[in-house]
């Protein structure tokens, strides 16, 4: 039984102003005109309504879905702020479920942080945050506790956002890096690149047009449908900051084996890959908010792309490679041209203010 208490609606506070001033973030009745207003209002659910400094959850409720607690928190800085298929707010939501889930956790709550620059339309604030409770509701997650800082102009760019997420790690569930075995199967569920493509696009600054869209979602509901298939998966993880050759690299390292992976099998469209050819970018490397690497054994692999490819965020799932017997630590690439090259991990940063 839920320990939430229902309280009876306050009167909330309303903002008046287009911009948001320093007074917002002063702890009187300006900013709590303003956590009304844009946060309170638009993420609307009992446990964040007594505004207390902290969420007080239901561990009953939480046993339920499992036997494990996972926590995890994370930052976003992405500019610009709005661009085709998402927005901070939707990344800032999508990021942490997705950090959840491919440990094997039910995402169930967020909170969120906020730091919010002098001079900051209060509109798009007022967007972000719609953008957040609509993406937080579709993924079935409550975002239940937050903060609200405001800094001098210049101090940061619009605005940064911190969530973190708690989840339960169902029940005989065991995923992680160094799980890989010689022979395991490596897939993921899409086309790569694509958040990376549509971050550079509508930045403008390259002169370039693109139909690129974005990937970001949430992706905790394809990837319970592929546990429940393959409840022996190896290994999960979201493929974002230096994409999925990070990824790759970070699962040879840990798991003290090679990776071998296929060019012709690796999914890159064709917009993004004209862009990595423009502009000297490799499509390994860049940013996906939407796309997980996965490792499983041999003889689970068609069962999980069935899985994958049943889900409308797995539809062009496919295995990209193998584990082999190589030397530890070595992700290779077979080109189209029936070469072999190094896939190393990532030096320095591609492109800055990705997510």
């Amino acid at each position: 039984m839920s320990a939430v208490v229902r309280l009876k609606p306050r009167a909330l506070g309303r903002l008046q102003v287009a911009k948001v001033t320093l007074a917002h973030g002063g702890g009187g009745k300006a900013m709590k005109d303003l956590i009304d207003d844009v946060f309170v209002s638009a993420f609307d659910n009992d446990l964040l309504a007594p505004l207390e400094d902290q969420a007080r959850l239901d561990l009953a409720g939480l046993a339920a879905h499992g036997d494990r607690l996972a926590m995890t928190t994370d930052g976003y800085v992405v500019d610009p702020l709005f661009f085709p298929g998402g927005d901070i707010g939707k990344l800032a939501i999508c990021g942490t479920v997705n950090d959840l889930a491919v440990g094997g956790a039910v995402p169930l709550y967020l909170s969120c942080a906020v730091v919010i620059e002098e001079g900051m339309a209060v509109e798009d604030l007022r967007a972000i945050a719609r953008s957040m409770a609509e993406t937080a509701r579709a993924a079935r997650v409550s975002i239940v506790t937050g903060d609200t800082k405001v800094v001098p102009r210049g101090a940061c760019d619009k605005i940064f956002i911190t969530t973190t997420g708690i989840g339960v790690i169902r029940k005989g569930v065991e995923i992680g890096a160094a799980r890989a075995r010689i022979g395991d199967v490596v897939l993921v569920n899409g086309r790569l690149g694509d958040h990376g493509a549509a971050i550079l696009c509508a930045r403008g600054d390259m002169a370039l047009e693109s139909p690129v869209e974005s990937d970001c979602a949430a992706l905790h509901g394809m990837i319970a449908d592929l546990l429940a298939a393959v409840p022996g998966v190896r290994f999960l993880r979201d493929a974002t900051r230096g994409g999925i050759a990070t990824v790759l690299n970070e699962l040879a390292a840990a798991s003290e084996v090679a990776i071998e992976i296929d060019e012709r099998a690796t999914p890159i469209a064709e917009g993004v890959r004209g862009f990595c050819e423009i502009l000297g970018l490799d499509p390994l490397y860049l940013a996906n908010e939407g796309k997980i690497v996965i490792a499983v054994a041999p003889e689970d692999a068609e069962g999980a792309l069935a899985a994958l490819r049943a889900h409308p965020l797995g539809r062009d799932a496919c295995a990209i490679g193998r584990v082999t017997a190589g030397e530890p630590g070595r992700v290779t690439m077979n080109t189209v041209f029936g070469g072999r090259r190094i896939v190393d991990m990532l030096v320095g940063e591609q492109l800055p203010r990705i997510c």
